[in-house]
């Protein structure tokens, strides 16, 4: 593996999924792997989660970790080719990212969405960019489409759970406050349409996903009828793909809490996180044995270190 970037870059899942659980039991079988080897993990946005967890997973390998955060303590980054650089940017992506494939053996990028421009967030000109003039093996951190890393973790965390062999999953529409990036519903319906899952997206009308990510998903306007026998609710915010980065007025009334889990089969709650309380999950759900979200978290480690593992193995061939 030289490229983590979504589900696709994966040719057996439940092989990577068996693996990412034997490494939850046993995580320093193979600390050996990345002696003398560097990650660089480069975030061009905040990160708790990522960050920590696949700190974690690169040291439990042996690796060296050396972390940046390109937003505030790197150059200002160009991404444009033949532009005269007399503005604000300071550096151009071509040299940036070459020049960190210098340093490290594998590289970490995360970077947002603008929001703003559809085609340039569905390009991926940055994460691209990376790609293309680091050199070295591409690893996601989350980017403007996708989050597979959180997928990845999400599966691992289903298969450990589930109680019967073909759960019900459901991802369920939150409300928030501002427009959020559409990367983890894309990811989460890419990875559930090719796992052995009943997946169900559910949203008001108006956040209908790109067809891109949910081909093969039943989809439906109507959250309870979606809820009935789920054994796991996948709760996420996200703005419309069209209109682009925009949120409609209303659907409060689309907040999990514990009556819309009674006719489920005692489903578990996930979530990404963060979360905020009470607006896209109450508190009775966050802090009462339905949710799940801490274990979910937890298990973002063994998937980081699952992606590693593979990437060292091709590393060291």
């Amino acid at each position: 593996m030289k490229l983590f970037s979504s589900v696709h870059d994966v040719p057996d899942i439940k092989a990577l999924v068996k693996e990412a659980l034997h490494l939850k039991q046993f995580p320093y079988a193979y600390k050996d792997l990345g002696e003398n080897k560097t990650i660089a993990l480069v975030f061009l946005n905040p990160s708790l989660r990522t960050r920590m967890s696949t700190q974690k997973a690169a040291l439990n390998l042996g690796m060296n970790v050396m972390v940046l955060n390109m937003d505030k303590e790197g150059w200002a980054l160009e991404l444009r080719d033949g532009v005269i650089m007399n503005g604000t940017t300071v550096e151009h992506i071509r040299e940036a990212a070459a020049v960190m494939g210098q340093y490290a053996d594998i590289i970490g990028v995360r970077s947002f969405p603008g929001l703003k421009n559809r085609e340039e967030d569905y390009g991926e000109m940055i994460f691209n960019k990376f790609v293309q003039y680091c050199g070295v093996p591409v690893v996601s951190l989350e980017s403007a489409t996708r989050h597979p890393l959180q997928s990845l973790a999400d599966l691992v965390t289903i298969e450990e759970l589930k109680t019967r062999e073909r759960p019900k999953v459901v991802l369920t529409w939150a409300p928030h406050v501002k427009p959020l990036p559409q990367a983890v519903p894309n990811s989460f319906a890419e990875w559930m349409t090719k796992a052995d899952v009943e997946f169900i997206i559910a949203h008001p009308e108006g956040y209908e996903l790109s067809a891109e990510f949910t081909k093969g998903a039943t989809i439906t306007h109507y959250q309870d009828e979606a809820l009935a026998d789920a054994d796991f609710i996948y709760v996420k915010n996200w703005s419309a793909y069209e209109p682009y980065g925009k949120i409609f007025q209303g659907n409060e009334d689309w907040m999990l809490t514990n009556k819309k889990l009674k006719n489920t089969n005692k489903a578990k709650v996930m979530h990404c996180l963060p979360v905020r309380r009470n607006l896209e999950l109450s508190d009775e759900i966050l802090d009462g044995e339905s949710s799940i979200v801490v274990h979910e978290a937890g298990n973002r480690v063994w998937a980081a270190q699952a992606v590693l593992k593979r990437m060292l193995e091709e590393l060291v061939k």
